[in-house]
């Protein structure tokens, strides 16, 4: 029996210990990121910048949780939410991501996102949610069991 790569989904965990920052420009654009995105993600630093932040987006996340983080940037507010992002490698991470908005002067110049690690309970209730977002919205989704 042969098997396709994208048929199986492995989980980086994020340790602990780790914060994953990255900078964008105000339309998405990554300006910068720490190593331990890199790492996690399986990206090298220097394929990352410039690219769009979306890069990372894993094709589970409902796309109204991306279109409610851009309206709350632009409402100047800060957005966190929990985020399942996508490796280099077609694997997957979890995260609890806050984005806000940079000022310099009193005018937004950048965002900045830092993400931390989650617990399995709330993967598994937002893998959960984000299933049902999907299927309500139309979109394609892909039952994902935990084990």
């Amino acid at each position: 029996m042969q098997f396709n790569r994208s048929e199986f989904l492995i989980e980086t965990e994020v340790p602990e210990d780790e914060l994953i920052i990255s900078r964008t420009d105000l339309s998405g654009m990554i300006t910068y990121v720490n190593e331990t995105f890199a790492e996690i993600s399986g990206y090298e630093i220097n394929d990352l910048i410039g690219k769009p932040h979306n890069i990372i987006r894993h094709p589970d996340m409902p796309s109204s949780v991306f279109k409610q983080l851009w309206e709350t940037l632009q409402s100047g507010q800060k957005w966190g939410g929990y985020v399942k992002n996508m490796r280099s490698d077609t694997g997957f991470y979890w995260v609890y991501a806050e984005v806000s908005g940079v000022f310099k002067e009193g005018v937004l110049i950048e965002y900045k996102s830092i993400r931390t690690p989650i617990r399995c309970q709330e993967k598994l209730k937002h893998q959960k949610l984000y299933d049902e977002m999907r299927l309500k919205a139309g979109e394609r989704r892909r039952v994902i069991d935990y084990m």
